[in-house]
């Protein structure tokens, strides 16, 4: 039997991770979709053929730099973090080129048509989500320099303040290391998040976190008969089942069920993560991993 590895560095990078059923990220998702999809093929021949998973770098600074530098993202060698995927189907409408994306990941109830000339049927700007505090409206055209990158537009709207993101999705080929780079990626990500969405991609419920060494919390919301309801809980309430308070154990039942989780499941998975973030030697190693990954990708 191997010996256990010293550090969860070191036992990171041999790590391979599992998709798991029912436990998917956007790599998960991905597959999943894909999967499903190529039962059309006998109504649609050739669909199967057209479908292929694609990669995506979020948080672009210079898009004439990135976009214009190379073909291709393997131009960057490591300085690229491919931390998100989506499926990609090509499509030619009256002989004009496009493609659908599908981007369950990021919780986009729509197939995002993006066409070339970006005309009729491109989808151009829609609202993606329009809450009491926050409107989120996206954009997916195709680069006009370099037509193997669709270029990602965000716009979310808080109050007054608008901020505005921009992220490249690679078309051209299909992204074959999805389970072993981006997979692998999201594991030590410093924000975590377990929801669920109406059929038009509007959240209901769920819990979210980020990772710190201190004042670890996370924000759960749900609704409830007085409406909807967000709280903010510390992770330590979790750490032994039988010492927390029975109104807060009644919230989470509540969040559980609107996240359609077996019964008890949503307070057990509480009481595990109370546990992990408790252990602070663990939490540093896991922030340092993420730390370098992003310095890595910025080229440092």
């Amino acid at each position: 039997m191997a010996a256990p590895d010293a550090t969860l560095q070191e036992y990171f990078q041999k790590y391979n991770p599992p998709i798991r059923p029912h436990k998917h990220t956007c790599v998960g998702l991905a597959m999943e979709v894909e999967k499903t999809l190529k039962i059309l093929e006998k109504d649609f021949p050739g669909i199967s053929k057209s479908m292929m998973i694609v990669s995506c770098d979020e948080n672009i600074q210079d898009l004439m730099d990135y976009a214009t530098f190379c073909p291709g993202p393997q131009g960057f060698l490591i300085e690229t973090e491919k931390d998100h995927v989506m499926l990609a189907i090509n499509v030619k409408v009256d002989g004009r080129p496009g493609m659908f994306l599908s981007d369950l990941g990021y919780h986009i109830a729509r197939v995002v048509t993006v066409m070339v000339d970006r005309c009729y049927p491109h989808t151009g700007w829609f609202t993606q989500s329009d809450e009491p505090h926050c409107r989120k409206e996206y954009n997916y055209q195709f680069n006009v320099q370099n037509s193997n990158y669709i270029e990602w537009h965000e716009r979310e709207t808080r109050g007054t303040v608008v901020k505005e993101r921009l992220s490249l999705v690679y078309v051209a080929k299909a992204y074959l290391t999805a389970v072993n780079v981006t997979e692998k990626r999201n594991i030590v990500w410093d924000l975590r998040s377990l929801l669920a969405r109406d059929p038009k991609g509007r959240l209901t419920a769920g819990i979210y976190f980020p990772i710190k060494k201190k004042d670890q919390q996370f924000t759960m919301f749900f609704d409830a008969n007085s409406g909807k309801q967000r709280k903010k809980l510390k992770f330590d309430t979790f750490l032994e089942l039988q010492k927390i308070p029975d109104e807060v154990v009644d919230e989470v039942e509540q969040c559980n069920d609107q996240l359609r989780l077996r019964d008890g499941e949503l307070l057990s998975i509480l009481n595990k993560l109370a546990t992990i973030m408790s252990d602070e030697e663990y939490m540093v190693e896991l922030m340092e991993i993420n730390d370098k990954i992003v310095q890595l990708s910025a080229g440092n």
